[in-house]
């Protein structure tokens, strides 16, 4: 069977609707019963982050050398941006909440997510997750993935500021949240994200548009995260794109041209 302009390799249902694996051209995909993709792979790379906004979700570490400790991921998909972070990065830990149990499955069958012991995954709400722990795993993050919004909007629990405030709450002090968003700089909801987040970290935010898509990469910086001049920054683009075939030193250049009115917050001159 052929849908979303390719072949349909696997189809199932739970109660929160069809999840379905398309292949077209060499790429495998996730889909949630609608034709944008959840998560995409490479087969002949597997490895390879495939899509725009997933590679652009490692701009963190144009702020931050490595990832040595604990991160919190909320929202698995195809588990494109947790294989990258354990085949990277030997020494973290991962704790990674999907409210599909489903989806977990279907990565761990068809997306190759690996058993590993850095690596646990729970079954659970990731905005009930993180608001119930804010005392018992309080500063306990380096960093924070939120991969929950799509192209219908976010997920309506954690579309709220109280979410934001728990996220800073888990991490450390000088921990970094990650977010993928939808929608535009001109959609009211970003504007409402950008205006939550901004409060909460004392607007060290940066934005960093994906060429191409709807998406936008929020990261905000908690306030023992150091500054970094951009001459420091510049060097350290051109490292990791050697390193990681990532284009590091666009996003660099595009953070620096999006984020005007904030970007002193984060970035020395």
């Amino acid at each position: 069977m052929y849908k979303y302009d390719g072949r349909v390799i696997y189809e199932s249902h739970d109660d929160d609707g069809v999840l379905e694996v398309v292949e077209q051209d060499g790429v495998r995909s996730l889909h949630f019963g609608s034709f944008p993709r959840q998560s995409s792979m490479l087969l002949a790379e597997p490895d390879k982050l495939y899509l725009n906004y997933v590679r652009a979700m490692t701009s963190w570490m144009l702020f931050k050398p490595t990832l040595d400790d604990e991160a919190l991921i909320i929202g698995l998909g195809g588990g494109s941006l947790t294989k990258h972070l354990l085949h990277h990065f030997p020494d973290c830990r991962l704790r990674v909440i999907e409210y599909r149990e489903s989806v977990v499955k279907i990565a761990r069958s068809h997306f190759g997510l690996p058993l590993d012991p850095r690596l646990k995954i729970i079954i659970d709400d990731g905005a009930k997750y993180v608001r119930q722990r804010t005392e018992s795993q309080s500063e306990q993050y380096s960093l924070m993935f939120i991969d929950a919004f799509d192209h219908e909007g976010m997920a309506p629990s954690i579309s709220n500021h109280a979410f934001f405030d728990a996220c800073k709450a888990l991490l450390k002090k000088d921990g970094i949240l990650v977010i993928n968003l939808w929608g535009g700089t001109s959609n009211p909801l970003f504007q409402q994200v950008a205006l939550w987040l901004g409060r909460t970290f004392d607007w060290r935010i940066l934005f960093l548009p994906v060429t191409g898509r709807g998406n936008i990469i929020g990261l905000a910086f908690n306030e023992k995260a150091p500054l970094h001049s951009m001459q420091d920054l510049r060097t350290r683009a051109i490292v990791l794109e050697q390193l990681y075939q990532i284009e590091f030193i666009s996003y660099l250049r595009d953070i620096a041209k999006h984020n005007v009115s904030v970007i002193n917050k984060s970035i020395q001159k």
